[in-house]
């Protein structure tokens, strides 16, 4: 069946300099002829061509570059055309390759096209939206390894080594009886069923490193009411994210702030104050905060240094990371039962204390998601069939006294991580991945 010829825009909606569209397919090479005056450019080189209607009207003046298949993003015929981004010169270019017999692209339907010609497997194409979305260099960073088959390889090897101890117990299967095949051969597997359990284990046990990296690093900030929450949260941030009052209670419900630490994306969360109260708002806003500190990253516990010593320390000092003292311009009267435990103590009226904080923040970020030799799990499809192959590996090798039910277990492994990588086509997997993805793209 005759493949669709796809176009797009490659570019933001809206007026600019340069528009560029892109087309892709079978009919690409005519379209690109029809489109233009002169003759096709050579392969991959940007030239100046006059852009005509269907009756030979000047639509533009513009760059035109060439793209035979295979050796395109796609794998298949494309051109580009890098037009004046006003939006006459764009729907004049839209309605021409319409009548041309192009058809406009669905959403990721180009790199979807690029992984079904193997130009990039699943993990990199995963990876190249992320590098689209991303907005950190951490993030930045993780993508391009990702795109440039860091993931791919890794898993690759995996299989490699599964289909070696699949050989190993498919062996004693089919020639139980041969000389050349020594006795108990799947039990010889067993070491490396072994090794390759270990290193998928290691795998898994990053402490989700790369789902953190790529969606963000979570901070919650807690605390009885009136401590100083919402003005410490509109410090860091460095703007009046929040609203601060005199009033106990004034926040009932999560503010959130979008920042950047050190490189790496971060989620800055102030929550309701702490404390025993018959508002049923409050107290929703109160078990929220709660429900919060459990999920976050990290947990900062601000506590009025000026106010009373009978404060209800308790829930702060138990799920905190990070202890800090707030109002450092008033005279401290609160004592804690440890001193060790105040990491910072700061002023958010005056500044004092603040960036001393950022930076213990900052410092906390980079332990946890700091720089590692070993390519990070990004996406909790990864973390699945990871999960999947690791168990069925640990069946395999409790096994091995019975090489047929070994060797479909480490099948089963097998096919795990080519659902990982794509070689095994799963149609829903597929739609979900490719749909995410912008327009053009």
């Amino acid at each position: 069946m005759p493949v669709d010829t796809i176009f797009a825009l490659a570019t933001p909606p809206g007026r600019s300099g340069v528009a560029v569209i892109r087309v892709s397919g079978g009919q690409a090479g005519a379209i690109l002829d029809a489109a233009s005056v002169g003759p096709r450019p050579d392969p991959r080189r940007a030239v100046l061509r006059t852009l005509i209607d269907h009756e030979g009207g000047t639509l533009d003046r513009a760059l035109v570059l060439w793209f035979p298949g295979p050796a395109s993003f796609t794998g298949e015929d494309c051109a580009e055309f890098h037009i004046h981004g006003g939006p006459a010169v764009m729907s004049g270019l839209i309605d021409r390759l319409l009548e041309l017999g192009g058809r406009p692209a669905e959403a990721g339907e180009f790199t979807r096209r690029a992984f079904e010609h193997g130009r990039m497997d699943l993990t990199e194409a995963e990876g190249l939206a992320d590098l689209i979305d991303s907005e950190t260099p951490a993030q930045r960073q993780q993508a391009l390894a990702q795109m440039n088959g860091v993931l791919r390889d890794l898993y690759e090897a995996w299989r490699a080594e599964l289909i070696s101890v699949l050989a190993m117990i498919e062996g004693e299967i089919d020639f139980p009886d041969e000389d050349d095949v020594p006795d108990a051969l799947a039990t010889s597997a067993g070491s490396a069923l072994e090794a390759l359990i270990a290193a998928l284990s290691r795998h898994l046990d990053d402490n989700r490193r790369g789902e953190r990296i790529r969606k963000g690093f979570s901070i919650a900030i807690i605390g009885p009411p009136n401590t100083g929450k919402s003005s410490l949260l509109n410090a860091i941030a460095g703007r009046d994210a929040a609203i601060v009052t005199d009033i106990p209670g004034t926040t009932r419900d999560i503010v959130e702030v979008a920042m950047v630490l050190g490189g790496f994306a971060v989620t800055l969360a102030d929550t309701a104050g702490l404390r025993d109260t018959q508002d049923v708002i409050e107290s929703e806003g109160v078990r929220r905060a709660l429900t919060r500190a459990d999920s976050a990253d990290l947990v900062v516990g601000v506590l009025d240094g000026s106010g009373p010593r009978n404060q209800d320390m308790t829930p702060v000092l138990e799920k905190s990371d990070i202890i800090v003292l707030g109002k450092s311009d008033l005279p401290r009267c609160l004592t804690l039962p440890d001193s060790r435990l105040v990491n910072a103590e700061v002023s958010a009226k005056t500044g004092s204390g603040v960036e001393a904080l950022i930076e213990s923040l900052t410092e906390k970020v980079h332990q946890q998601l700091g720089a590692s030799e070993a390519p990070a799990l990004t996406r909790a499809r990864h973390r699945r069939k990871v999960g999947s192959a690791l168990e069925a590996l640990r069946r395999a090798h409790d096994k091995l006294d019975f090489a047929e039910l070994a060797g479909d277990d480490v099948r089963l492994a097998v096919r795990a991580l080519e659902e990982l990588t794509g070689r095994i086509d799963v149609e829903e997997v597929l739609g979900e991945i490719f749909s995410r993805f912008c327009i053009g793209k």
